[in-house]
Formats: structure tokens, sequence, C-alpha cells
């Protein structure tokens, strides 16, 4: 529900709906998940359990220190864990936990909500693009 503030005309959702904690904790989470790099590995680690170089073959493009930042966030987060064995050289897998698990279902859905969608969002754009580039063309021809 919205209510219009009579004085500016613009919608505000109303004070009970809104909690400031809620909107940070939210926010931090989406940072998080919404990131580019976390949705690809944890769709690559959704297959399974990966050596670090698997995951970052997997991803083609990502540097060493990306995938290291992300699997660190993603570690701390709880959404993925890592394991080292006692071998020589080291050897550390990294998996989705639970909750890493429960996080494939919306992020898969997602990205095929992208692809579905790609065509009509570029359209959109160069729609928009055609419409600024018009309004300029006038703006400066004055």
């Amino acid at each position: 529900m919205t209510v219009k503030n009579a004085q500016e005309g613009t919608s505000v959702i109303p004070s009970t709906l809104h909690e400031p904690q809620d909107c940070r904790a939210v926010s931090e989470v989406l940072s998080r998940i919404g990131d580019k790099w976390t949705v690809l590995v944890v769709g690559v680690l959704g297959d399974g359990s990966k050596r670090f170089n698997e995951v970052r073959r997997s991803l083609g493009s990502i540097s060493q220190r990306m995938l290291t930042l992300t699997l660190r966030g993603l570690e701390r987060d709880g959404l993925v864990t890592r394991t080292v064995y006692p071998t020589v050289p080291p050897r550390v897998d990294y998996a989705l936990t639970t909750l890493g698990r429960s996080l494939l279902e919306p992020v898969n859905g997602l990205g095929l909500w992208a692809r579905q969608n790609r065509v009509a969002i570029q359209s959109a754009r160069d729609a928009f693009d055609a419409r600024q580039t018009a309004a300029e063309e006038i703006v400066t021809s004055r």
C-alpha cells in the first residue's frame, strides 16, 4: 500500500511497512548475491564440490584475486564451505552449504528470466537511446 504525499505528490511507503534495520539487512544480502561473480560461482558449485582452479576454469575471465575474494565472502556468509585436505600440495575444495544450495533456485530463475528477456531489454534500451539522441539533437539545434 502506498500513500501520496499531499505536498509533493510522490508515493511514500507507510512507516509501518518500512523498518530501517530490515532495509540494511536486505541491502547487504542483495549486494552479496547480486554480485556478478557470486551468481556465477554459486551456479558452478551447484554441480558439486570443486577445487579452486576448477571453479576458475569454469568461469573463464575471473582473476585469481576476484575469485579468492568472492569465495571468501561466500564462506563468510555461510553459503560456501572450504575444506582443506592435508596433502602435498594441500588440496582445497569448495562446496555449497545447505544455505548456499537454497540460493540455487532463485539464482537459476533469475538467469532464466534474463535469458528469456534479453532481446526485449535490448529493444527497450535501443528505443530509449534513440529517444535520448533525438532529444539531444533538438536541444543542440536550437
